[in-house]
């Protein structure tokens, strides 16, 4: 469920030119936020959120990956990186609350959603906290390595101790030795991840109408929170969360499958948001189904 935030990631926002931010620019200007695109009109925007532990710096090596035509935003949780000070959400709810706050003056074009783990969770009560506001939807939302909230298996994990804390990381991958052997990292990302374990085992979905939109959902051949077998029932649930159609996709690998196979996640987002995004340019991307 969770990798910790890279220690020296580079913190938004980037080095701007001399002059006055463009007006999208200010409204981005969130700490919930961090937003990397260099065009200056993307036809779309995809949002971003992290799992357990997770900080917007994750989504950073897509960046690069991305046509002009899409802007991305990904959503830094506090007590991590730049917000290690800013104090965490209490539960779900106030955490997507506090993220609808920040992305709903940057919806003037459609949008996609994804989140991976924790992220796909709290993309899917985005989701709903945005048309609760009357708010435009997302055209495609992307859950990534979780089963559908309320069909999730959750524990105690919060409640244990450090070591078994660090062996359940051990167990997904995606955490460094390095950063599990030494004392002051550890801390610092075991208290991150405690606080998210703790969002996400306590958070009791209510029971809303499906989404409109389509739902793909995208797994690790061996992750064993959301494997082939999860996904064959009702696509782990999420097929029925929404009305419109479901898909899974699963690419080899684990729980994090999404860092090594980062091209193909992103040619499949991208194919999926607008078929031309992934024709001419300077990428040759992979084929996808």
């Amino acid at each position: 469920m969770t990798a910790p935030f890279p220690p020296s990631a580079p913190c938004w926002p980037p080095i701007r030119p001399a002059g006055r931010p463009s007006a999208r620019a200010a409204r981005a200007d969130s700490p919930w936020l961090r937003r990397w695109s260099g065009a200056a009109a993307p036809r779309y925007t995809l949002i971003c959120l992290p799992h357990a532990g997770g900080s917007a710096s994750f989504y950073r090596p897509w960046a690069p990956l991305l046509p002009p035509e899409v802007e991305l935003l990904a959503v830094q949780y506090p007590g991590r990186e730049d917000r290690l000070e800013d104090p965490g959400a209490a539960d779900m709810g106030e955490l997507t609350a506090a993220v609808a706050d920040a992305v709903a003056p940057l919806l003037d074009r459609p949008y996609a959603l994804f989140g991976h783990s924790m992220g796909s969770a709290a993309a899917w009560e985005l989701a709903h906290e945005l048309r609760r506001r009357q708010l435009p939807g997302p055209r495609r939302l992307f859950a990534s390595g979780r089963a559908a909230p309320g069909t999730a298996v959750t524990g105690q994990l919060h409640r244990q101790d450090d070591d078994t804390l660090g062996a359940e990381l051990a167990r997904l991958g995606g955490t460094s030795r390095e950063i599990l052997d030494d004392p002051g990292l550890r801390s610092l990302v075991l208290t991150a991840v405690r606080h998210d374990y703790r969002i996400i085992e306590t958070h009791r979905p209510p029971d809303l109408p499906p989404l409109s939109c389509p739902l793909h959902v995208l797994t690790g051949s061996t992750d064993p929170e959301l494997g082939p077998r999860r996904t064959r029932e009702r696509v782990g649930g999420w097929a029925d969360l929404t009305t419109a159609r479901t898909e899974v996709r699963v690419f080899p690998g684990d729980h994090f499958y999404l860092t090594p196979r980062r091209r193909e996640v992103v040619a499949t987002v991208l194919r999926r948001l607008d078929p031309s995004l992934t024709t001419g340019g300077a990428h040759t991307w992979p084929s996808t189904p």
